[in-house]
């Protein structure tokens, strides 16, 4: 290089050197190792006066030393000679490899990723990037802190100040600080479209010493930046063993470093996590894409009768239901009404005490009605021997048993709000004439004042049922029942599942009244027009019974724990004896009773161990005072784990020496749920959120043995006392917030993957702490994933063989790959979570259903 210098005095020094320091690398040729560029160096301003040697990416790059005025010139002259010297060491390296080639589909696909901005990208995005700078800047400059913020990568801080770093180095920045004309260079480079730009910044991120290279130390920082940023805390903590395997895979000469070219090597002949669908499948998805375009019907009548005629196909069984008793209660209710039209004492009350005697009539009803729904072991005797399913909607039991509640309500607010506003004040203020036929009901002395309604059995009851059943109603709303609501802690502590189970268990007194308040009537004194008793009677019978038998059943099913084990994410698995003549299905659940937390509380949680194991299981997360006080009295005798055991603290009782004070369990069950329907379909679809899993896994390992016994029966190797039934296909979609969260069932994962030769069953997990595929945030992490999986088998973010997939499923992607492998067939549709979900996968089901010739039928886990 030759740099002329015009000092204060007017003379010019020429000196010529080396970009490169004394020592050259072996990879470079003589004639190729150098670039001659001369300097114009006047004050504190340098221009670049020629340049030989170098092609067009190398000019440009020598070209940036004139762009930027430089006040210690001695100092930022060096460095800029220094940066340019490595960058075009850089360039010459990267130029003798020969160049991938990226018209292959998995090379296009990967040629999509290290996204630094996946919105807002390019400079459409920029008015927004400079609108919070005006907000953020001090005196005109955005600290390094506050970068991530301005791009809108706050969620990610620290990655944000290692890109911050990368991009300053790049042009010779030191300030911790950048001007609003040095932001916007920078938004320019990470919005960049070209693949090549992205892949240069993520290796100078890498890079941090600038020369070209990366070493394993520096490998190490980023994957500890790429897991925190991903909340990968087990990969941070591994960090030195993933570095040296990054390094073992792109290093094989042990130079003891990787250059760019490596890296791109890397990134476009990683496996993609897609699944490549045949040039058939293309053609077919295509089509399919066509059939579920969506159509603007122009005619308004029209389109209201196809909207109509979907609503009657996905929801007829609902409807009929509904239909039914709406009738039967418009019916008791004009019937009544009628009825005391007709009597004496209209003349005197008027339609007031119609309406009151037609809203206690739909109240007798509802009364009984209500009871049904919740009696569990009838229901699931019902769903499971009788063929109703195929008519009434099972399902729906909860739901059904809440719309009738407030049936309930309707009806007792019009009773109560007619006789105290409207017939009791015309009784009080009748004529002595009016008042004579009122006589035979009222006694021959006219009430004087509401105090008369009160004080008798009738008003005492009914004022008592109404405050009781208000407590009831208003304690089983989400908002009190799962403490949605910020309410001061005094209040708090009247909320939650207890309050609700508690305030549940007044239904008992609440029907004493009822059957009093029914019998002393003040308008009918025959004892076979008190009708209360004969609505009510046959359903409190059976529910009585319902009580009875799980009061008995429970009390001889004590189980003996097996295994308990606490997982991160506050999830605690228990491993029980399975009692003598316990059958269930997979997806039914268990209620858990702890006499050393409650006597009397039960609480429902869904088996995860399949028919088939000879243990029963629970997974038990822990979200209120109950299961967290359950947690609390296993934690006591638990250990940490040893060996490959999972778990943050484990007690094996059956293989330890010292055989610890266990809590007493009673279960009750088994009980039918949505899920166990899944037997009658060919092909199932499970979908799970987090500790939703449960009964779908049940399933999977259900499935799973189902598939072998119809080998084992089809060789004629041995028989099976269960009857194999239908399905013969499972795909399974898991997703969680949590990397720990796969370690609660970890050895069903790995069992079925390794048990599973033909691929009947897909296993799909999702990590949404991760960000998805393309992000440059977790690029290193689908890198390393891949180079893991490959070499071991096992996925570094689940521990399992399964591959863990980054972000939210597209769902709608889920729906029109299982269309498309399966034509003409029933799906069942089987979810178990959070309730945000479930409108987007029942209106994917009725969509695909009405569209395509496969047919989507959706289940929803209930409690």
């Amino acid at each position: 290089m030759e740099i002329e210098n015009d000092s204060v005095r007017g003379s010019r020094v020429g000196f010529s050197g080396s970009l490169v320091s004394g020592k050259k690398s072996a990879r470079f040729k003589d004639d190729e190792s150098y670039v001659e560029i001369t300097l114009d160096v006047r004050d504190d301003s340098v221009l670049v006066q020629n340049i030989k040697g170098a092609d067009h990416e190398a000019a440009l790059l020598a070209s940036k030393l004139e762009k930027r005025p430089n006040h210690t010139l001695g100092s930022q002259l060096s460095f800029h000679l220094k940066q340019v010297s490595k960058e075009l060491k850089r360039m010459t390296s990267s130029n003798k490899f020969q160049k991938i080639d990226r018209s292959k589909s998995g090379a296009a696909r990967a040629l999509r990723g290290l996204q630094f901005m996946n919105k807002n990208v390019g400079t459409e995005g920029w008015p927004e990037v400079e609108s919070r700078f005006d907000q953020l800047a001090v005196n005109g400059m955005l600290a390094k802190t506050l970068f991530g913020q301005c791009i809108g990568m706050k969620e990610s801080s620290e990655f944000a100040e290692e890109l911050f770093d990368a991009l300053a180095r790049k042009r010779c920045i030191t300030s911790p600080a950048v001007t609003k004309y040095e932001l916007h260079e920078f938004w320019e480079q990470i919005t960049d479209t070209s693949f090549d730009a992205r892949l240069q910044t993520f290796f100078d991120m890498v890079d941090k010493d600038a020369d070209g290279r990366i070493t394993q130390e520096e490998v190490k920082e980023i994957i500890s930046l790429s897991a925190s940023a991903n909340k990968l805390s087990k990969i941070e903590d591994n960090s030195d063993e993933y570095a040296a395997l990054i390094m073992e895979e792109l290093d094989p000469g042990n130079v003891g470093y990787i250059e760019l070219y490596n890296l791109e090597t890397l990134l476009l002949q990683a496996p993609s996590h897609s699944m490549n669908l045949s040039t058939n499948s293309r053609v077919l998805s295509q089509m399919l894409s066509q059939k579920l375009k969506p159509t603007k019907e122009r005619n308004p009548f029209k389109r209201c009768k196809r909207r109509l005629d979907y609503f009657i196909e996905d929801n007829w069984k609902r409807i009929w239901v509904m239909v039914l008793w709406l009738s039967i209660c418009a019916g008791l209710f004009t019937w009544k009404f009628i009825q005391y039209k007709r009597r004496a004492v209209f003349d005197v009350m008027g339609y007031c005490v119609s309406v009151a005697k037609g809203g206690a009539e739909t109240t007798k009803f509802n009364m009984a009605l209500v009871l049904l729904p919740v009696c569990r072991n009838t229901i699931t005797w019902l769903r499971s021997r009788t063929k109703l399913g195929k008519i009434i909607p099972f399902d729906d039991n909860i739901n059904f048993h809440k719309v009738i509640a407030f049936g309930i309500a309707v009806g007792v607010g019009l009773h109560a709000i007619s006789h105290l506003t409207c017939d009791f004040p015309r009784l009080l203020h009748a004529t002595d004439e009016e008042y004579e036929p009122m006589k035979p009901f009222f006694g021959d002395e006219r009430p004087k004042n509401y105090w008369w309604f009160v004080k008798g059995t009738e008003g005492w009851t009914g004022v008592v049922m109404v405050v009781l059943m208000i407590i009831a109603y208003v304690l089983a709303q989400p908002w009190f029942r799962r403490n949605r609501l910020n309410l001061p802690s005094t209040i708090k502590k009247l909320t939650g599942f207890n309050a609700f189970w508690y305030s549940h268990h007044l239904f008992v007194i609440v029907y004493v009244l009822f059957i009093i308040h029914g019998y002393f009537l003040y308008l009918s004194k025959k004892w076979y027009k008190k009708t209360t008793w004969m609505y009510i009677a046959v359903p409190m019978i059976l529910y009585a019974c319902e009580r009875l038998l799980r009061a008995f059943r429970s009390g001889y099913k004590a189980v003996r724990i097996l295994k308990v084990a606490v997982y991160p994410g506050n999830v605690m698995a228990v491993h029980m004896s399975k009692p003598q003549g316990f059958k269930y299905t997979s997806g039914q659940y268990i209620f858990v009773n702890c006499s050393d937390v409650s006597s009397f509380q039960w609480h429902p949680f869904t088996i995860s161990s399949a028919p088939g194991d000879d243990y029963l299981s629970v997974h038990i997360r822990t979200l209120g005072d109950w299961t967290s006080q359950l947690k609390t009295l296993f934690s006591k005798v638990c250990e940490p784990p040893t060996g490959d055991q999972s778990g943050l603290l484990r007690a094996d009782i059956g293989k330890a020496d010292y055989k610890p004070r266990l809590p007493k369990l009673l279960i009750d069950g088994p009980y039918g749920a949505p899920a166990q329907d899944y037997k009658k379909y060919d092909v199932v679809l499970l979908v799970g959120l987090g500790i939703g899993a449960t009964p779908l896994i049940s399933i999977v390992k259900d499935v799973l043995n189902n598939i072998n016994q119809q080998k084992d029966i089809e060789d004629g190797t041995k028989g099976s006392k269960r009857s194999p039934f239908a399905t013969k296909r499972a795909y399974f979609y898991w997703v969680t917030r949590e990397q720990g969260s796969f370690e609660w069932f970890k050895g069903v994962m790995d069992e079925v993957s390794e048990n599973d030769q033909e691929g009947l069953i897909e296993l799909h997990n999702y990590c949404t702490s991760v960000y998805e595929e393309g992000d440059a945030r977790s690029a290193l992490i689908t890198m390393l994933q891949s180079i893991h999986q490959a070499k071991s088998g096992v996925d570094i973010v689940s521990g399992t063989r399964v591959k863990t997939h980054f972000a939210r499923p597209n769902w709608r992607q889920v729906f029109k790959r299982v269309t498309i492998n399966h034509p003409d067939q029933k799906i069942g549709v089987f979810y178990c979570g959070p309730q945000g979900l479930v409108g987007e996968l029942r209106h994917l089901s009725q969509d695909f259903s009405h569209k395509t010739d496969t047919k989507f039928e959706f289940h929803k886990e209930n409690f």
